[in-house]
């Protein structure tokens, strides 16, 4: 951990020194963004992620929910508040949040400390992030991308899919020392993520015509957590029918891959999708919010939602038991 700390703090003294700024456009969008994919694509265990995607069902109702349920209720509730004085930058912003993949961090920590399927968490935002969610991007806020579609996808794929399979590759070749080292993919992931997180605040707040009034962000936060509440609550009465098929630990994967937005891919692919726009800053803000806002909610919600999972599997436990008895 110190380790990776000293590296960051040496790197940006070093492009401080060297460069006067930090040099966002070149260290951020393509060196951070390279790096933490191709860190991924080291951590990413092949085996669990084929595991993963045998979980057919699970995934088809994840994907359905979070790249055409989710974005089309929050463009349709957009509707609605653009007669609003909400800031139409960050309602914008919020439209740019229902279009992102769910995460892989936040959506195993809180899954796995429940107890549910963690398993199937991993896949998740591979299947539909690099492609699909530029698309949603570029369906609902189009007009506003001043970089060309074919650049948008090549720099995508230079900087994401590219890193990742490198990573992969890596792997395979180092899969023992791994094992054996345990390297803090994790925190690595974080550091750079900071940094990426850091040049956008600075973007922010730097420019001088930003105009984030006090009311319009108070309605963003209230608005980001009332979505957040009512979509694990909607998810929850989906997954828990008695035609769902689906088991107590599959609810618990799918209320947090459904709601949950990934940051370390979401920041990223805007500053790629919107490169020098100069509203991008504002569009930000939403996401910068819903990622804490998410760990925050989901934290408070996991003695709930384990207590609830333990109660359901000792009630299927007992009818199945109940049920061979009686054969």
């Amino acid at each position: 951990m110190r380790i990776v700390v000293f590296l960051t703090a040496v790197h940006s003294v070093l492009c401080l020194y060297f460069l006067g700024p930090l040099k966002p456009e070149i260290t951020i969008t393509y060196i951070a963004v390279s790096a933490i994919f191709f860190n991924s694509g080291l951590s990413l265990k092949t085996e669990e992620l084929t595991s993963a995607l045998l979980h057919v069902k699970l995934h088809l109702f994840v994907q359905i929910f979070t790249l055409v349920f989710f974005p089309t209720a929050i463009w349709l509730f957009l509707q609605l508040l653009s007669i609003t004085p909400i800031n139409e930058w960050l309602l914008k912003g919020l439209q740019t949040v229902g279009c992102m993949p769910p995460p892989v961090s936040s959506a195993v920590i809180l899954t796995k400390a429940v107890g549910g399927n963690e398993v199937s968490v991993f896949s998740l935002r591979f299947c539909n992030g690099i492609v699909i969610t530029p698309l949603l991007l570029l369906l609902f806020l189009g007009s506003s991308s001043s970089v060309p579609f074919t650049s948008i996808f090549s720099q995508l794929f230079m900087t994401v899919v590219v890193p990742l399979i490198i990573g992969q590759i890596v792997r395979r070749y180092i899969k023992d020392w791994l094992e054996r080292k345990k390297p803090p993919f994790g925190t690595i992931s974080s550091c750079v993520l900071l940094m990426i997180i850091y040049t956008t605040f600075c973007d922010t707040f730097a420019n001088p015509n930003i105009d984030l009034d006090k009311f319009s962000l108070i309605i963003i936060v209230f608005i980001i957590f009332s979505v957040q509440m009512s979509f694990m609550f909607l998810t929850f009465l989906f997954s828990t029918r008695n035609d769902s098929g689906f088991t107590p630990a599959d609810t618990v994967a799918i209320i947090f891959c459904s709601t949950h937005k990934s940051l370390t891919l979401g920041i990223p692919m805007l500053k790629i999708v919107f490169a020098g726009y100069e509203h991008l800053s504002l569009i930000s803000v939403p996401l910068l919010i819903y990622h804490p806002a998410q760990i925050l909610l989901g934290s408070l919600l996991v003695p709930t939602i384990k207590s609830w999972m333990v109660s359901r599997q000792k009630v299927r436990t007992a009818f199945f038991f109940f049920f061979f008895l009686n054969l």
